[in-house]
């Protein structure tokens, strides 16, 4: 054949060309309908159908959409048939399964729903809406083990599911039954426990039931951050619960005693501390922080020239008597009039119970102490150290290697 020259092509393979190439479009529309129909198929269901009406789980979306609480008779009818069809074009269409259980709950046939979610989850544990009619369902025959097994699915193969289910299972937990299957199923640490104790320590819909579960997750073994023993804590003395916040405190803080403060050298700071912590506090013109050092550890304030106002608190619930202060601190030269000092008060009303003032720390040794006597009338107190305006160029400063309130000799 001469160079240039392409061979000449009979009738018949233009034909047999043009098929092809018609074949190839036709399959390409088809193609990009099907792609198209899967990406809309959840918002647009209907539209979906259309560009793809061959499709198992297109049909069964669109069934889905039609029935619910709100459909109609006739909607929910529509809505069985595009099931059924959905099973026949794909038998593992699992929301189509789902559809039918819910029409046939809706109309109260409960034997064909059960008969129908059954088959539904043996198709596919992943799918939500069955696992929420398992719970349903076992709930309704008291079945607390098996509710809690089916959230434990969902929950750990929806994500999605996190924002519907965990205020449910939050509530619940105020139920002791409930709470000691939710315990045991905590404890074995599947994916959602920590999101799960995340939201419970956030949006606690009992402060009391959010503090039992955190105990009984404790002594179950299941080890909690500080911060969500503080959240629960807090929650507490904030609804105005101060002896279960007490008790909470108490169990996660072996040898913690009301009648006296705590911590005296300062060595259980944390960055998420309780009511019945050291809480320093820090404001425009006032430093302070608890710091690490080789000797020890120690609080650590600073005050701008004419700042005054509170850098250290600590809640206490002494019972009534006369409790002593004694402390030490460290750099502190100041006139005697702008000397920081202690006070204890009254948490309700704000009494103060009394006065003891920080020497200069070049006078005794850097020690100081003093009384306080507390009425029968306030279970609640609050242990603070109080910073007075210094009119020193440099301000106030200095630090507190140890303070102890002690009941009185």
């Amino acid at each position: 054949m001469a160079p240039g020259f392409l061979p000449r092509r009979t009738p018949r393979e233009w034909a047999m060309r043009g098929a092809l190439a018609a074949a190839a479009a036709v399959a390409g529309c088809f193609s990009g309908a099907h792609t198209l129909a899967l990406v809309v198929a959840q918002e647009r269901p209907t539209l979906a159908h259309r560009l793809a009406p061959w499709d198992g789980r297109i049909t069964a979306a669109l069934a889905a959409s039609l029935t619910g609480p709100g459909a109609g008779e006739a909607q929910r009818r529509r809505s069985d048939g595009l099931a059924r069809r959905a099973l026949r074009q794909d038998a593992t269409a699992v929301t189509a399964a789902a559809t039918l259980g819910i029409n046939a709950q809706l109309r109260g046939d409960g034997a064909a729903a059960s008969r129908l979610f059954t088959y539904a989850e043996k198709l596919s544990r992943r799918d939500l809406q069955t696992q929420l009619w398992m719970i349903e369902a076992a709930v309704g025959r008291g079945d607390i083990p098996g509710a809690l097994r089916h959230y434990d699915i969902a929950l750990r193969t929806k994500r999605q599911s996190w924002d519907l289910l965990f205020p449910i299972l939050t509530s619940a937990s105020a139920n002791p039954p409930v709470r000691a299957e939710l315990v045991k199923t905590l404890a074995a640490r599947p994916p959602w426990a920590e999101p799960f104790i995340n939201h419970v320590a956030a949006h606690p819909a009992d402060p009391q039931a959010a503090s039992t579960l955190f105990l009984d997750l404790r002594r179950a073994g299941l080890a909690l951050p500080d911060r969500v023993h503080a959240a629960a804590i807090n929650e507490l003395i904030g609804d105005g619960f101060a002896d279960e916040a007490w008790r909470h405190y108490a169990a996660i803080r072996g040898g913690a005693d009301r009648r006296q403060s705590r911590d005296p050298h300062f060595a259980l700071a944390s960055d998420a501390p309780t009511a019945f912590d050291w809480a320093p506090v820090s404001a425009g013109g006032i430093d302070t922080s608890i710091q690490r050092g080789a000797g020890g550890d120690v609080f650590d304030f600073a005050a701008d020239s004419g700042m005054g106002g509170p850098l250290l608190r600590q809640m206490q619930m002494f019972p009534p008597g006369t409790y002593r202060i004694e402390g030490h601190s460290s750099g502190i030269a100041q006139p005697a009039q702008s000397l920081p000092y202690w006070t204890l008060v009254c948490q309700t009303g704000g009494r103060e119970f009394g006065r003891v003032t920080v020497p200069n720390s070049a006078e005794a040794g850097g020690a100081f102490s003093g009384r306080f006597t507390v009425p029968a009338d306030c279970p609640v107190q609050a242990l603070i150290l109080i910073a007075r305006t210094s009119d020193e160029a440099a301000g106030l400063s200095g630090q507190i290697d140890r303070v102890q309130v002690v009941p009185a000799q």
